[in-house]
C-alpha cells in the first residue's frame, strides 16, 4: 500500500472526519494569515483547542461513568462474590439481571465508557492525519511549495536526488508509481511536497547545494516554510532528534533546551493527563467479560502512552509534539474542571432518579403484551414455552412443522430436522423391535 500523504486520507470512516477536520485547519490558518500570523504552531495549538472542545460531551460523558461505576463498584463486587462458583444456567441468568438492574440504577451502560473511547479514536486518527500532512489539507502551506516543485519536476536529476534525502524513505514507493513513472504532473509534485514537506534543514541545505541554478527558488520555498514553521524560536518541521545534533554542532545552548524540552514536555503531560483521568474499575472476574478486556487493554495503553510519546516526539517533527502537549494540557484542564463539576452533583439523587427510570421502564414492558409474552418464555424445557399457548395455538404449530417437514421445504441442519430424524430412528427401532 503506498503512502500519498498529500492525498486527502480515502478511509470510509476516519477520511470524512479527517475532510471536515482539514477544513477546520485550512480556516484557521486563513484567519492567522488575516491578521498577519500564519504560525503552523498556532494554528495546531487553536485547532486542537477547537477539537477538544467539540468532544467536551463525550469527555464528559466518560469521566461521570468512571465516577458513577467507581461508586457501584462494592455492590457488584457483592453480586459476583452471591454468585461465585455458580455455573448453572439459573445461576448465571439471575447475576446477569442483577447486574443489569445494578447499571441502570446508576444510570450508565456496560460498555459506556468504552464506547465513548471508540468514538473518540477515529476522531484522533483524523486529527493526526490532519497535522501529519498540512499541505493535503491547508491550501496556503501547499501554495509555499511553489514554484520550486514545477522546477524540479523540469530539472534533470532532481527526482532521484529527491530520493536521496532523509525524509524521501517512507515515500519510496510512490517514486516507483505508474503514474510517476508515467509522468503524471500531479502525482509528480504532490511526491515531491511529501519529501519536501518532512525535509529537514540539512536537507534543504543539500537540495540547495546540488541544485544551485535553482538557488532563489530553494531559498524562497525554505525561507517561507521557516516562516510558517517557527514557534518560539524552534523550526517545528525540524525533529528534536535533529535538533540535538545541530545543538552540539553549533553549541546553540537555546536549541538544546527546545529538543529536550518538547519529547519531555510530551510524556510529562501525557503522564499527568492519564493519572487525572477517572479509571474505570475491572471488577469482573470472568476472562470472557468484553468490558473487563476493553478495561484492561485501556489500562495497559495509558501505562505505554508517555513512553510512547517520549519515543516518537524526539525522532518525529516537533510539531507533532507540540500537538500532543497541546492536547495533553487541555484535556488535564478539562479534567479538573468536570471533576469538579461532577463532585457537586448530588449522586444519590441521581440514583434515585435512575431507579425511578427504571421502575417504568420495567412496567413499560410488562405492560407490553408480546414482551410480557417474551418474558414468560423459559429456555430450559419446551413445556414451559407451550404453558404460555392455548392447545389449539399448540396443535395448529405442530401441523404446521410436520407440513413443512413433509413436503421437504426444512432446513435439513435445523432444529426441526434433527428432531424429526431422531423421531423416525426410534420409530424404526420399535417397529424392528415389534417383528
Amino acid at each position: 500500500m503506498n503512502l500519498v500523504a498529500l492525498t486527502q486520507y480515502q478511509g470510509k470512516i476516519v477520511g470524512p472526519i479527517a475532510w471536515l477536520l482539514g477544513h477546520i485547519m485550512n480556516w484557521i490558518f486563513v484567519f492567522l494569515n488575516t491578521i498577519g500570523n500564519p504560525s503552523t504552531g498556532i494554528a495546531i495549538i487553536l485547532f486542537t483547542l477547537i477539537m477538544y472542545i467539540l468532544m467536551l460531551p463525550l469527555t464528559y460523558k466518560q469521566q461521570k461513568f468512571s465516577k458513577l461505576q467507581a461508586k457501584m463498584s462494592p455492590e457488584l463486587q457483592a453480586i459476583q462474590a452471591k454468585y461465585k462458583g455458580k455455573k448453572d444456567n439459573d445461576s448465571m441468568l439471575a447475576q446477569q439481571e442483577e447486574i443489569k438492574a445494578l447499571y441502570a440504577k446508576y444510570g450508565v451502560s456496560q460498555t459506556g465508557s468504552c464506547v465513548q473511547l471508540l468514538i473518540q479514536f477515529p476522531v484522533m486518527i483524523a486529527l493526526y492525519r490532519v497535522i501529519y500532512s498540512m499541505p493535503a489539507y491547508v491550501t496556503q502551506v501547499r501554495n509555499a511549495f511553489y514554484p520550486l516543485v514545477s522546477n524540479l519536476r523540469e530539472t534533470a536529476g532532481a527526482s532521484d536526488f529527491l530520493q536521496t534525502l532523509s525524509s524521501a524513505s517512507q515515500y519510496s514507493k510512490q517514486f516507483t508509481n505508474e503514474a510517476f513513472t508515467s509522468g503524471d504532473t500531479t502525482y509528480i509534485e504532490n511526491t515531491f511536497i511529501d519529501v519536501l514537506n518532512k525535509a529537514s534543514t540539512a536537507d534543504w541545505n543539500a537540495l540547495s547545494e546540488k541544485f544551485s541554478s535553482l538557488g532563489d527558488s530553494i531559498a524562497n520555498t525554505h525561507n517561507l516554510l521557516n516562516e510558517y514553521n517557527s514557534f518560539l524560536g524552534l523550526n517545528i518541521g525540524d525533529a528534536p532528534s535533529y535538533m540535538l545534533k545541530t545543538a552540539f554542532a553549533t553549541k546553540h545552548f537555546g536549541l538544546l533546551i527546545g529538543a529536550i524540552s518538547i519529547p519531555v514536555l510530551s510524556a510529562l503531560t501525557q503522564w499527568i493527563s492519564i493519572k487525572l483521568m477517572p479509571q474505570a474499575a475491572n471488577t469482573s472476574n470472568d476472562p470472557n467479560d468484553q468490558a473487563a478486556q476493553m478495561a484492561n487493554s485501556m489500562k495497559t495503553m495509558n501505562m505505554m502512552m508517555p513512553l510512547m510519546s517520549l519515543f516518537f516526539t524526539f525522532t518525529l517533527p516537533a510539531g507533532l509534539g507540540l500537538y500532543w502537549i497541546a492536547g495533553a494540557v487541555f484535556r488535564t484542564i478539562m479534567q479538573i474542571i468536570i471533576n469538579k463539576h461532577i463532585d457537586t452533583i448530588d449522586i444519590d439523587a441521581e440514583i434515585e432518579k435512575n431507579t425511578e427510570k427504571y421502575k417504568k421502564k420495567l412496567e413499560a414492558m410488562k405492560a407490553t403484551p408480546q414482551m410480557n409474552k417474551y418474558a414468560n418464555m423459559n429456555t430450559r424445557t419446551t413445556s414451559s414455552i407451550g404453558s404460555t399457548l392455548t392447545q389449539a395455538e399448540k396443535d395448529a404449530g405442530i401441523k404446521k412443522a410436520n407440513d413443512i417437514y413433509s413436503k421437504g421445504n426444512i432446513n435439513k441442519k435445523s432444529l426441526l430436522a434433527r428432531a424429526n430424524m431422531v423421531k423416525e430412528f426410534d420409530n424404526k427401532n420399535n417397529k424392528q423391535g415389534e417383528n
